[in-house]
C-alpha cells in the first residue's frame, strides 16, 4: 500500500479486530464503516481514526473488545485482498485488563481463524525461539493439515551476530507445508524518524540481496513476495468457487425469471392491467380459501393446523368435551330429581306411582344448558373462519386497500351469518325442548329403568384398544427427585402407561383410569407449557406420593386433544365446586326407600334421554354450521365478493400498489439486471489463470 497508518507502539497496540479492506482503485482514499459518509485522503488521519475508535469501544488504558473495526482502502498500489489485523497474545494483564486477558484475546483470535476460508498469517520474531511461537501453536489447532497456514519471520536484521534464520527460511528446521516468508519492517526509531515505506521497502531488498545467508532466496523473501504470495492464494480461490458460484447465479436468476417477467412491460397507470390483476387476485383469494377449509394436497402446512382441520378438531374434540363438562353432579342431580316428586305430590304423601313430570321437568333442565357449549362451538368456529381469511388475504399485501376492503367484506358477512346461525341452533334446542320422546328407540323406557344399574349405562371402550399415543410431560416431580421429565404415553380403555421412549421397551409405570379424573392446572409463571391434571376421586396417591399428576404440553390445541382422547377412555373432567356449606349440608338428606327407588328410575331415564339428545346434537351441531356458515361464506366469495368490492370503491384506489411493493419490484429487476451483468463476467474470465498446486505435507509433529 506504501501508506504509514496503523498505530504503532509500544505495549499492546492494537485492542480491537482490525478489518483492512484492499480495493483496487485509480484513485487512492480511505472509509470507515462507523462513518461511511467521509472519504479520508490524509492517512495520518486515519490512525487517529483507528486510535479513536479503539478507545472509544476500550477505553484508553490497554482495554480490549472483539468488535471489529472495518476499514477500506481504495488504491491503485494495491491488489484486492481483506486483511484481519488481530491483537497479540498478552500473558500479563496491565491497565484495564481484565485478569483472563490472554484467553479473551486467544477465543476471539480463534474466532477469526477458525474459518475455512481465511488463510492465517502466523507472525513470530526471528529472535524468539519459534518452537514455543503461539502463534504457529493456534494456526495448527485450527488447522491441523497446514493447507492455510503461512509463517511470517519479522525481525530478521535484529538477530544476534553470528546466527541468521537460514535454515527455518529454508523450511529445513521446524517445517510448514506453506512454508515461511522472511521480511523486515521499520524500527521504531525509523517509524519515529517519518522514515518513508518505499525506502523502507528499497532497503528492506538490499538487506536479502546483501545478507550471505539470504542472498539465495532473496526472490522469495520480503514485503512484495508476501503480498504476490496472498493474492496467488485469493486466484486460487476464486477459482476453486467460480463453478459452485456459476450455478448459484444461474438459479437465483431462474428463479427470479418468472417474477421480473410480470414487470419487463410493466405500466403502473394501464387500467386493463388494474382489472386483470384484481379479477385474478379474487379469483386466487377464493381458491385459497377453499383450500384451506376443504383441505388440499399442494402447499401443505407442515408446522401447525390452518383452516379446515382446527374446525374439524373443534367439531369433534373441543365441542364434544364441551358437552361432557356440561355433565350434571350425581348428588345435585339426585336431589333435584327428589325434590322435583316431592313438588309433585304437593302435600299429598309421596305416592306408589314414579311421576312423568318429575322426569320431564328434569330433562328440560338438563336440555336447556346444552345452549351454552353450542354457542361457544359457533364462536369457535367463527374465530377460525375469520383467522383463514386473515391468512388468505395475507396474498394481497401489495395492494393495502384491497386486502382491507376484502377482508372487512367477508368479515362482515360471518358476522351476519353468525347471528343466523345461533339462530338456528337454539331453534334445535328448542325443537328438542317441545316435545320429549319417550318412544325413541334407543330410549330404554320405565321397565329397564328400574332394573338398571347406573354403572353398566357408562360404556367403555374395547379394553385393549389403544385410544392415543404420544409425547406428555410430567410437571410435578420435586427437582431432588430428578425434576419435570418428557415421556411416552400410551393410552388405552383401561390404564395410561408411560414408558422412556417410543419404542415402548422400558416401562415406567402403568396407572389403572378406575376412579381418575381430569382438572384444568393455572399455567406456571414464565412457563411456555400448557398443564392439565389426573387425580383419584378417593383421595388416593396416583403416582408415588403424589395425589395428583400434572402432564404438560406445547400447546393449548394438544391438552385440548388430550382431554377428549381421555374423555372416549371414560376419565372426565372434575365439577366446579361452587356449593356453599349449607348446600353441602343439604346433600346429606335421608330418603325413605320408595323415594330412593322412584329418584334411582328417573335417574336412569334422564341418563338415556339426555344421551340420546346429545348424540343428535353432536350430529346436528356440525351440519348446522357448515350449511349456514362455512358453505355460504364460500359462496358469497366466489359469486358476490366481487360485486361488494366494485361498489365499496374505485378500481383505480383499490389497486393502488403500496410503497413496499414498488420497491420491491425495482429491487427485483435491479437484482435480475446484477446477476445477468456477473454471470456475463464470470463467463469472460479465462479459466487458464495460473494457479499453484497445494504443498505437499511436512512432517509438523515439531508443533504437537
Amino acid at each position: 500500500l506504501s501508506r504509514d497508518f496503523l498505530p504503532r507502539g509500544s505495549g499492546i497496540v492494537t485492542r480491537r479486530p482490525l478489518i483492512l479492506q484492499l480495493i483496487f482503485s485509480k484513485t487512492e482514499y480511505a472509509e470507515f464503516l462507523h462513518c461511511k459518509s467521509k472519504k479520508f485522503t490524509d492517512f495520518d488521519e486515519v490512525r487517529q481514526e483507528i486510535e479513536a475508535e479503539t478507545d472509544r469501544v476500550t477505553g484508553t488504558n490497554k482495554g480490549i473488545s472483539p468488535v471489529p473495526i472495518n476499514l477500506r482502502v481504495y488504491s491503485p498500489h494495491v491488489l484486492n485482498l481483506t486483511l484481519i489485523d488481530l491483537p497479540g497474545i498478552t500473558k500479563v494483564p496491565v491497565g484495564d485488563q481484565p485478569q483472563d486477558i490472554e484467553f479473551q484475546i486467544r477465543d476471539m483470535i480463534l474466532q477469526f481463524i477458525s474459518r475455512e476460508s481465511s488463510l492465517i498469517l502466523a507472525v513470530t520474531p526471528a529472535n524468539m525461539d519459534l518452537a514455543n511461537s503461539d502463534a504457529l501453536k493456534m494456526a495448527k489447532e485450527v488447522d491441523p493439515q497446514g493447507l492455510r497456514t503461512i509463517g511470517v519471520i519479522t525481525k530478521l536484521d535484529l538477530m544476534d551476530e553470528g546466527t541468521d534464520a537460514r535454515d527455518v527460511l529454508e523450511n529445513k528446521l521446524l517445517p510448514l507445508r506453506r512454508g515461511y516468508i522472511g521480511v523486515v519492517n521499520r524500527s521504531q526509531k525509523d517509524i519515529d524518524g517519518k522514515k518513508d515505506i518505499r525506502a523502507a521497502l528499497a532497503a528492506e531488498r538490499k538487506f536479502f540481496l546483501s545478507h550471505p545467508a539470504y542472498r539465495h532466496m532473496a526472490e522469495r523473501m520480503g514485503t512484495p513476495h508476501l503480498q504476490r504470495v496472498l493474492n496467488q492464494q485469493l486466484t486460487n480461490h476464486i477459482r476453486e468457487t467460480l463453478p459452485s458460484l456459476r450455478s448459484k447465479l444461474q438459479s437465483q436468476l431462474l428463479s427470479l425469471e418468472k417474477e421480473v417477467e410480470e414487470y419487463k412491460n410493466f405500466r403502473p397507470d394501464d387500467p386493463t392491467r388494474k382489472t386483470k390483476a384484481l379479477l385474478q387476485m379474487v379469483q386466487q383469494f377464493g381458491v385459497d380459501f377453499e383450500k384451506r377449509i376443504e383441505g388440499s394436497g399442494d402447499q401443505v402446512d407442515t408446522l401447525e393446523l390452518s383452516g379446515g382441520a382446527r374446525i374439524n378438531r373443534i367439531f369433534h374434540e373441543r365441542f364434544p368435551f364441551e358437552l361432557v363438562k356440561m355433565e350434571f353432579d350425581e348428588k345435585d342431580l339426585r336431589r333435584e330429581i327428589s325434590y322435583a316428586i316431592k313438588n309433585i305430590h304437593g302435600v299429598r304423601q309421596t305416592g306408589l306411582f314414579t311421576p312423568d313430570l318429575a322426569f320431564e321437568a328434569i330433562v328440560k333442565k338438563q336440555v336447556v344448558k346444552l345452549k351454552e357449549p353450542c354457542l361457544k362451538c359457533v364462536d369457535l368456529v367463527i374465530q377460525e373462519l375469520i383467522n383463514t381469511v386473515r391468512q388468505c388475504t395475507s396474498k394481497l399485501g401489495s395492494y393495502p386497500r384491497l386486502r382491507e376492503e376484502t377482508e372487512r367484506i367477508v368479515t362482515t358477512h360471518i358476522r351476519e351469518r353468525e347471528g343466523k346461525t345461533k339462530d338456528q341452533i337454539l331453534l334445535l334446542i328448542d325443537i328438542e325442548l317441545s316435545y320429549i320422546n319417550t318412544n325413541h328407540e334407543d330410549f330404554i323406557g320405565f321397565a329397564n329403568a328400574q332394573q338398571r344399574n347406573t354403572q353398566t349405562n357408562k360404556k367403555r371402550a374395547i379394553p385393549n384398544q389403544v385410544i392415543r399415543r404420544g409425547w406428555l410431560t410430567i410437571n410435578n416431580i420435586s427437582i431432588m427427585k430428578g425434576g419435570s421429565k418428557e415421556y411416552w404415553f400410551v393410552l388405552t380403555a383401561e390404564s395410561l402407561s408411560w414408558y422412556k421412549d417410543e419404542e415402548e421397551k422400558e416401562k415406567k409405570y402403568m396407572l389403572p383410569l378406575d376412579n381418575l379424573k381430569i382438572r384444568d392446572v393455572e399455567k406456571g409463571f414464565m412457563s411456555n407449557k400448557h398443564v392439565f391434571a389426573i387425580f383419584n376421586t378417593e383421595q388416593r396417591n396416583v403416582y408415588k406420593d403424589l395425589r395428583q399428576i400434572e402432564l404438560a404440553c406445547d400447546s393449548q390445541e394438544d391438552v385440548d386433544s388430550w382431554k377428549a382422547s381421555f374423555l372416549r377412555a371414560g376419565v372426565y373432567p372434575e365439577k366446579d365446586q361452587t356449593e356453599s356449606e349449607d348446600g353441602a349440608q343439604e346433600n346429606t338428606f335421608s330418603m325413605d326407600p320408595q323415594l330412593e327407588r322412584q329418584v334411582e328410575t328417573i335417574r336412569n331415564l334422564v341418563d338415556s334421554y339426555v344421551a340420546i339428545i346429545n348424540k343428535s346434537i353432536r350430529d346436528l351441531m356440525p351440519k348446522t354450521i357448515m350449511h349456514l356458515m362455512i358453505n355460504n361464506t364460500k359462496d358469497f366469495i366466489h359469486s358476490e365478493l366481487l360485486a361488494y368490492l366494485y361498489s365499496s370503491a374505485d378500481q383505480g384506489s383499490l389497486m393502488e400498489e403500496s410503497a413496499e411493493q414498488a420497491q420491491r419490484r425495482d429491487e427485483m429487476l435491479r437484482m435480475y439486471h446484477a446477476l445477468k451483468e456477473a454471470l456475463g463476467i464470470i463467463g469472460d474470465i479465462s479459466t487458464s489463470t495460473v494457479s499453484t498446486p497445494v504443498p505437499p505435507p511436512v512432517d509438523d509433529t515439531w508443533l504437537q
